[in-house]
């Protein structure tokens, strides 16, 4: 963890980083938000300008951007567990996603960006803001005490931050001295899925205007090997490994022509991650498409509850304030 950070720094930081989540709790006499709020930035700031100290020693550049994300995440997040009203942490939560989502992005993560931002953002929470605005009531007078004691006051606030932060000072912990120790899983081979992939490999030929106009790679023949004249088979026609392909020519007798692929020709992280999905985990995506349906199903049928039960009032409220006449009167 040396290389990282110092761990008694990280320690110190996270023991008061913890103090100030803890003075930052709804509480119902004596307001700390303010001060947890300050003793939680500077510990947050020292930890961050910490990384960039060793990283700027080790050589490296340091991505501004880092620095801008981590800081709206932490702050953000520490508002989803510190304010009062359910709704506006639900939208601090949203603001904590967004900037992970960045923090992914940093890392060419693209797919988990865009997976938290939908999933998330997209689906879980808007199905939770229905529920919250479905089951809070308003309370009947504008006091801090007419509101229920579970919407003013943080429940066992000690042990959940104390549990909290030595969860975060071991997984740091872990993570400064495992992950150097972890053994590779090894990564797909980029040239062998393209080679799958002869659209994607003839869509990068003609931008670097290797083909002429009306050739194209054979079609349906990716991994497929070619005819030599005594029948014997002859070289990939999309070869992975020499990184060519065997082009159709526009021509009267269909003449073939070999092309090298760009050399700067990769497979992306959103294509290798969409190519992992689909090939081997077909199963898990319906299924996460079927559970996203039923929650967006969930929160029509909620917000159509709501319409009924406010068009109900509004009729009883009409009909209480224009009674109908009594036989006799008004004659």
């Amino acid at each position: 963890m040396e290389t990282v950070i110092s761990p008694i720094l990280l320690y110190a930081m996270v023991a008061l980083g913890g103090l100030g989540v803890l003075m930052a709790m709804p509480r119902d006499r004596v307001n700390l938000a303010l001060p947890g709020f300050a003793l939680g930035a500077i510990a947050g700031g020292v930890v961050l300008a910490a990384l960039g100290v060793r990283l700027a020693q080790t050589g490296l550049s340091v991505n501004l951007y880092f620095y801008i994300f981590s800081f709206i995440a932490l702050a953000a997040a520490l508002r989803v567990i510190t304010h009062p009203k359910p709704v506006y942490s639900a939208l601090y939560f949203i603001l904590t996603i967004l900037a992970t989502s960045g923090l992914f992005l940093i890392l060419s993560a693209e797919f988990m960006a865009f997976a938290l931002i939908i999933i998330y953002a997209g689906a879980i929470l808007i199905t939770y803001l229905f529920v919250i605005m479905l089951a809070t009531q308003a309370p009947v007078q504008q006091l801090s005490e007419a509101e229920p004691v579970y919407e003013r006051v943080a429940r066992e606030p000690v042990v959940a931050t104390l549990t909290g932060f030595i969860l975060l000072a071991v997984l740091t912990t872990e993570f400064g001295q495992g992950v150097g120790t972890l053994s590779s899983g090894g990564t797909p081979d980029s040239d062998r899925i393209l080679a799958q992939l002869p659209l994607r490999i003839e869509r990068a030929l003609h931008e670097e205007h290797l083909l002429g106009s009306g050739e194209g790679i054979l079609p349906n023949e990716a991994l497929a090997r070619s005819v030599n004249g005594d029948g014997s088979p002859g070289p990939y026609l999309i070869d992975p490994d020499a990184r060519t392909a065997v082009v159709q020519v526009q021509t009267e007798g269909g003449a073939r022509r070999t092309v090298a692929w760009p050399a700067d020709l990769e497979l992306t992280n959103t294509e290798s991650v969409g190519w992992e999905l689909i090939k081997e985990h077909p199963g898990a995506i319906e299924m996460a498409g079927v559970i996203l349906l039923m929650a967006m199903l969930g929160a029509v049928v909620l917000a159509r509850k709501q319409m009924q039960i406010d068009e109900d009032a509004k009729r009883d409220q009409a009909l209480g304030m224009n009674p109908p006449a009594a036989n006799g009167e008004g004659a």
